[in-house]
């Protein structure tokens, strides 16, 4: 039990910091449709194909990379370009705010920091890998709470700002936050490490290899992308309308993402593949994959509060909330400890001492 606390108590001064900024940048982002404040955001979603052809050309035809359609959590649709510029369009077409880097928007280097760290794929890894150190304190941590479990009190804050009440607190919100903890850190290291999540889904049935893009031909002059979301629409008339992927370099795909009546992530895996005529390629259907893909295709709505309304957005807020405080007072009692330890061994000095000393 000594060597676990041990490593409990350091593992978490090195990486509690950073496990407390993910829980609260995700704490922010549960809620990012509440508090995004853009005229239009809270607009209710009409799926017109015309109407959204439209936008998609237009935004195409400007450099656009990426659009994300309006739905129930945002009324607008982002367009996303290339050096983090983009736009928030209104349904109706008229562009409601625009900007030329992601710094320009919150939400948008919020989201950064807490999938990449603003690192890209290595920033991936390093959040992976606080996870997995994550999940290992929820499993450490209840362990030694369970010695001092006759002492159990639950309280939103220790009862003073000293080290042992914050290593009391420590472990009781912990405990009591637990279960929510647990489903956080096992969602989010499931979609950053999809080949483990492979591996443990393995029971469920196999889980195929995400497929690439298909090649495709450019075609001449400006792609019929209003075709392709209709021909997408006919394809799947239940399904709602969710992403425009334009590819980005020669031979690549368009790309058309649906949302259907029983998926549960917010752009649907329903994916359409186009060339640049409009002509279909592929159609990635996941009603006809098997319970591991099922399963999988779960953990980004659960992880982020994007399924079960708003008693599960407070769930995920609890966690994030319970995260940023386990890691920033541990850290915090930790090193602050040790610094009054040793200011506490260090020799004293009489005032009469050290004005003698001064003086000569």
């Amino acid at each position: 039990m000594k060597t676990l606390s041990i490593l409990h108590r350091w593992s978490g001064a090195l990486v509690g910091l950073l496990l407390a900024l993910l829980g609260l940048t995700g704490t922010i982002l549960v809620w990012e449709g509440e508090w995004i404040g853009v005229p239009g955001a809270g607009d209710a979603v009409i799926e017109e194909v015309d109407r959204i052809g439209a936008v998609a050309e237009r935004a195409a035809a400007g450099g656009a990379l990426r659009i994300t359609f309006a739905s129930e959590e945002i009324g607008l649709h982002h367009i996303a370009k290339e050096g983090g510029a983009g736009e928030y369009v209104r349904q109706d077409g008229g562009v409601a705010a625009s900007w030329s880097s992601q710094w320009e928007r919150p939400e948008l280097w919020i989201f950064d920091f807490h999938h990449h760290l603003f690192a890209g794929e290595t920033g991936e890894l390093v959040t992976g890998i606080a996870g997995i150190f994550g999940l290992a304190f929820v499993i450490t941590g209840s362990i030694l709470w369970w010695r001092s479990r006759r002492t159990f009190e639950c309280r939103l804050w220790p009862r003073t700002m000293q080290p042992g009440p914050i290593v009391r607190h420590h472990r009781d919100i912990g405990i009591v936050t637990s279960p929510l903890l647990l489903i956080s850190f096992l969602t989010g290291i499931g979609m950053l490490f999809p080949s483990a999540a492979r591996v443990v889904l393995a029971p469920l049935g196999t889980m195929e290899v995400a497929k690439k893009s298909p090649t495709a031909d450019a075609g001449p002059g400006p792609a019929p992308v209003g075709a392709m979301l209709m021909k997408a629409k006919a394809r799947f008339p239940q399904a709602k309308l969710r992403r425009l992927t334009i590819p980005s370099k020669p031979g690549g795909a368009w790309s058309v993402r649906m949302r259907q009546p029983f998926e549960w992530t917010p752009n649907g895996r329903t994916t359409l593949f186009f060339d640049g005529r409009g002509q279909l390629l592929r159609v990635d259907d996941p009603a006809t994959t098997g319970r591991a893909a099922l399963v999988n295709e779960t953990f980004y709505p659960v992880h982020t509060g994007k399924v079960g309304g708003v008693a599960w957005k407070l769930a995920m807020t609890l966690s994030g909330v319970a995260l940023t405080l386990l890691g920033s007072l541990a850290v915090w009692s930790f090193w602050v400890r040790r610094f009054l330890h040793r200011r506490s061994r260090r020799p004293q000095v009489s005032p009469v001492r050290q004005a003698s000393a001064e003086a000569a």
